[in-house]
């Protein structure tokens, strides 16, 4: 890939930035910014600060010996971004951007978030750097996910539901976008998926690499090899770009996507145009973006990353999907074989590593990227169990 398409923004055909010109000018602004920063030392110096002092990282790499045994075949690891402050992988992204949102000027940061846990990022960002802060969220995910909704206005943020559409996270997208043009003048937006105009997706994955630049190294310590697969769920693809990222170069690694089969993006979808980027996505009858569902809010999307679209159709990564009963199941087992509660998006990827490991051997590896927690999911488990 040729160092001028990279700056387009484009993945093969995928990427790119299809948004009014007085928008683009802000994004190419943005997009200079970026640059400029990524490689200076002391903007570097001040994020592995913030990601060691108050993100906690690095993350462990956790050999899951019980769900090993319990299922046969390859060995299990665990990266463990639900260790992290605010319980997801989120906040790494959410510090990058924050401090360069702060290099920039600005003093209004906007964002969107499905189950809460990047508004919950966000507004933590935001408290820490006395910024005013704007979630958009969707009127039904802020049903699913009042907790996280309560999370986010004690750290001084300004929650919107947005009841337009399915009330979910793309309809959150829609309006935060539509905030963006209207006062991009003073506003920042902080974007949380892999998705959106260049350079969003390009920042999110360079924020978010730090997932698979340390479990690299960490499989190497533990086991003197690379794994034969990474696995990560796929909703926007902000977690799974950041645990494939390191291994995209190294062939003898599997990379493996895990969707919903109710929002199956990359499994069904068609090239389009979503939110100001071209990717693969889900369309109705009518060519416009399909109605989609996830127990899981944060994987509640008719797009898809646009890296993650190239990699798809290139055949460098596989997509599969698997159903709410399988996740649901996955929760439970982890749960209760590991001590480790995992957020209903992190168990999609649990449930197909559990379909995957006994068709291995022992003297195979896999990592399942731990996304999240699941505190913010109890409930909704509860009730859905009690049913």
């Amino acid at each position: 890939m040729s160092q001028e398409t990279l700056q387009e923004g484009y993945f093969g055909e995928f990427g790119g930035s299809f948004v009014p010109p007085e928008l683009q000018e802000v994004l190419s602004y943005l997009s200079e910014q970026f640059y400029k920063f990524r490689d200076d030392p002391a903007f570097n110096e001040e994020l592995q600060y913030y990601l060691r002092e108050y993100v906690g990282r690095e993350s462990p790499l956790t050999y899951a010996e019980r769900l090993t045994d319990a299922w046969g075949g390859a060995k299990i690891y665990l990266k463990r971004e639900d260790l992290n402050h605010t319980g997801a992988h989120k906040i790494n992204n959410a510090i990058g951007q924050i401090l360069l949102a702060k290099r920039m000027g600005a003093k209004r940061i906007i964002a969107e978030t499905g189950a809460g846990q990047h508004g919950v990022a966000t507004a933590t960002a935001c408290a820490m750097f006395n910024m005013d802060c704007v979630i958009y969220m969707g009127a039904e995910d802020t049903r699913r996910q009042a907790l996280n909704v309560f999370r986010m206005e004690l750290l001084g943020a300004k929650v919107i539901p947005v009841d337009k559409g399915q009330g979910r996270l793309k309809d959150a997208v829609d309006e935060a976008l539509g905030d963006l043009v209207q006062n991009y003048k003073n506003t920042f937006y902080l974007l949380g998926s892999a998705v959106g105009p260049h350079p969003f997706p390009t920042m999110v994955k360079h924020f978010q690499a730090i997932i698979s630049e340390e479990s690299k190294r960490q499989i190497l310590e533990k086991e003197g090899r690379l794994p034969d697969a990474v696995i990560a769920c796929a909703g926007g693809g902000s977690n799974a770009i950041g645990a494939f990222a390191h291994y995209i170069d190294e062939p003898g690694v599997r990379l493996i996507g895990v969707e919903p089969d109710q929002a199956p993006t990359l499994t069904e979808g068609v090239p389009g145009i979503i939110h100001g980027f071209k990717c693969l996505v889900l369309l109705d009858e009518a060519g416009e973006p399909r109605k989609t569902y996830s127990i899981a809010a944060g994987l509640d999307y008719p797009g898809i990353g646009p890296e993650h679209s190239h990699l798809k159709v290139s055949g460098r990564a596989e997509y599969v999907t698997v159903t709410n009963d399988e996740v649901l199941a996955a929760f439970q087992e982890l749960s209760r074989t590991e001590g480790i509660v995992p957020a209903l998006e992190s168990a999609h990827a649990v449930a197909h590593a559990k379909k995957l490991a006994p068709t291995l051997t022992r003297d195979h590896i896999l990592i399942v990227n731990l996304s999240g927690r699941g505190d913010k999911d109890v409930e909704q488990v509860f009730h859905m169990l009690k049913k």
